[in-house]
């Protein structure tokens, strides 16, 4: 990994991929949504504090557990005066997401202890299918059967006359 000599203040594009990981695509778009900023030179040239490294490296974790980028920038946002979150942030913010996480765990739990049954079944089952009807929700409204199908057509034929 590239150092960077520690009288620079600010990075280029490519340095900042460089010591991040990240590629200059994924470091235009996080800038693009308001994840992280740059100054623009007299030449147009983005420029990153050093700071930006942290707020990338904390996008980057954020989203291999799964939170939405519009999340991260939601948490990123609660920091004062857009500075750059320290280990405490992160426990904290990361406390505020581990129901969520739960929740998308049990989710992922459920889907692989049942995957086995569902593969190449063909069933549509509302009644019993884990992966077309979590909890049930359809089974109990609408009967067993291909009822997501059904609706779809009919809705379908409404709107085109």
């Amino acid at each position: 990994m590239p150092q960077i000599p520690e009288k620079i203040h600010e990075l280029t594009v490519g340095q900042l991929a460089a010591r991040s990981g990240a590629a200059v695509s994924a470091l235009h778009f996080y800038e693009s949504k308001g994840l992280i900023s740059s100054r623009r030179t007299a030449g147009n040239q983005r420029r990153y504090s050093r700071d930006t490294l942290r707020r990338v490296a904390f996008v980057r974790a954020a989203q291999r557990v799964g939170i939405p980028l519009a999340t991260i920038r939601e948490a990123l946002a609660e920091l004062p005066e857009e500075r750059t979150p320290t280990r405490e942030d992160w426990a904290r913010l990361s406390e505020a997401w581990r129901s969520e996480l739960d929740e998308r765990i049990k989710q992922l739990n459920r889907l692989r202890d049942h995957l086995t049954d569902c593969i190449g079944c063909g069933c549509l089952s509302m009644d019993t299918c884990v992966l077309s009807n979590p909890d049930d929700v359809f089974g109990e409204r609408l009967g067993a059967g291909s009822r997501l199908l059904v609706e779809k057509r009919r809705d379908r034929r409404e709107r085109c006359g």
